[in-house]
């Protein structure tokens, strides 16, 4: 998604209002937006407290700042000044988390990025945009620089499945559908559930949403998702995050309010470090029960 997000950044890099600031990450992927951007492309060093301050002062200039750096680098370190600098004077600055979850594997806890959109939701002012797909991240940046306000892009790897269409991107989209329950899912991880689930028979194939932008809006909850849930009768949520702040927790509350709740409701998210070890994003994944095998496994018990 990283270098789809650098082809998107080219295109805008020329106009006045542009900046891109980077802590010292990015190299071998944002060269071409460099070259483009020229003067307006800052490598602020590793000092991402103060990259996110020097992007406010540029916004409150009126230009736009894109701030990167690998996802916990972004928003642990930086979160004062995120708070305090970004959201709290509601700037348009847009911060790119590259490696959201636990894409950043063997590195370990200090690189994994689980609890970040929850961290950052409870900031005034500040929407997230988590695409599933690399074909969703131009999409996003349009959204994003349209809406003008503080704003995270969590990204991570394409997972998308040989010769799938990826549909228009939306906030929330269908893009399978089936007998079976009904399944929300955050991010990447869609493309390999949605690799497992698409070969079931009819009868057990899930329905699949991808949820791509928070916060979850009521009024913007599609009717067509609410009626698949009650017709299947269970309702899963699949996120790679803690259940603190995810979007799991944050989906349940919202039908509570709208009075729409599932028969049945199950969430699968981050738990962190169940064996005490670290792994690849798979041997993660697994142990949480985020892989296409859990979720088939979660599938094949509904009623």
């Amino acid at each position: 998604m990283r270098t789809i997000l650098t082809r998107t950044l080219v295109s805008y890099a020329r106009e006045s209002d542009f900046v891109f600031l980077t802590g010292d990450l990015g190299f071998m992927a944002l060269e071409p937006l460099r070259e483009v951007a020229k003067e307006r492309f800052i490598n602020a060093g590793i000092a991402e407290q103060n990259m996110v301050s020097v992007a406010a002062g540029l916004a409150t200039a009126g230009l736009r700042p894109w701030v990167y750096s690998i996802a916990p680098f972004l928003y642990a370190r930086a979160f004062e000044q995120i708070r305090n600098d970004v959201c709290l004077h509601n700037l348009p600055v847009f911060l790119v988390g590259n490696g959201g979850g636990y894409a950043y594997g063997v590195m370990g806890p200090t690189h994994h990025a689980i609890e970040d959109y929850g961290a950052l939701l409870g900031l005034p002012n500040l929407t997230v945009q988590i695409p599933a797909f690399a074909a969703d991240v131009p999409q996003a940046v349009l959204r994003l620089m349209a809406a003008a306000r503080p704003a995270y892009l969590r990204l991570g790897r394409d997972e998308k499945p040989e010769n799938f269409v990826v549909p228009p991107y939306a906030p929330w989209r269908r893009i399978l559908s089936g007998q079976g329950a009904t399944v929300v899912v955050v991010g990447p991880l869609a493309g390999g559930i949605l690799a497992a689930a698409q070969v079931l028979p009819e009868s057990q194939r899930p329905t699949l949403w991808v949820l791509s932008e928070l916060p979850i809006v009521n009024a913007e909850i599609p009717a067509t998702f609410i009626a698949d849930f009650q017709q299947s009768g269970h309702l899963i949520v699949v996120e790679e995050h803690v259940v603190q702040g995810g979007a799991g927790a944050a989906l349940a509350h919202a039908l509570l309010c709208t009075q729409t709740t599932p028969r049945r409701f199950t969430h699968r998210f981050a738990r962190g470090y169940p064996s005490g070890r670290t792994g690849s994003q798979v041997f993660h994944r697994e142990e949480c029960g985020l892989d296409p095998a859990s979720i088939l496994r979660l599938l094949s018990n509904t009623p």
